[in-house]
């Protein structure tokens, strides 16, 4: 058995104690413990929370990434495959990563106060838009600058919409039925203008 890094466990403590006391009521004595180790020594790998949040937030950004380039090695070279592949990786996050979206959701909450988290969510949401961007214009590039803006923003927040309503109540809606009438609703949307 390979033996992961320590600040591999301390962040995957971290994201089960953010799952179940919240950011807010995460304490880096909560984490020691969960990951069986002297606080003194978790400072040592994070000197602060922030750091510990910011190392988070880039831990649940990674997997984010592995799990878009794993489908994207097996989709088609068509907007719709590409496309999939964005939708799949959030079903993938809220059906079987959910401690990684229920981080993300705390967040969301985080970037009120906390200006370092803030930025870094910028970027993200910005990382994401631009990647779906990218593919938009990759397959239809005579897309006015405008709508190259607004369908990615729109399909980030269809995504998101996902997670929030799917993490509070599991039986609102059919997460499959849900992200395809997303893609096509996109899909449409796009044929017409």
């Amino acid at each position: 058995m390979i033996e992961s890094k320590p600040e591999d466990r301390i962040l995957e403590a971290a994201l089960d104690v953010v799952k179940e006391k919240t950011i807010s009521g995460t304490r880096m004595h909560l984490i020691a413990k969960q990951v069986d180790m002297a606080q003194s020594n978790l400072h040592y790998y994070f000197k602060t929370k922030d750091d510990l949040l910011l190392g988070l937030h880039n831990k649940v950004l990674q997997k984010c990434h592995e799990l878009r380039e794993e489908d994207k090695s097996n989709a088609s070279d068509d907007l719709e495959s590409q496309l999939d592949v964005f939708f799949n990786q959030k079903r993938q996050f809220i059906l079987n990563y959910k401690k990684y979206d229920f981080a993300e959701v705390d967040f969301w909450v985080q970037t009120r106060t906390n200006p370092k988290i803030q930025k870094a969510f910028i970027e993200s949401f910005q990382g994401w838009r631009n990647d779906i961007g990218k593919i938009i214009e990759t397959y239809i590039p005579d897309l006015s600058d405008k709508n190259k803006e607004f369908i990615p923003a729109m399909m980030v927040s269809m995504l998101e919409g996902a997670t929030m309503q799917y993490l509070i109540d599991e039986n609102s809606f059919d997460l499959d039925k849900y992200f395809a009438f997303c893609k096509s609703g996109i899909l449409k949307i796009i044929e017409n203008i």
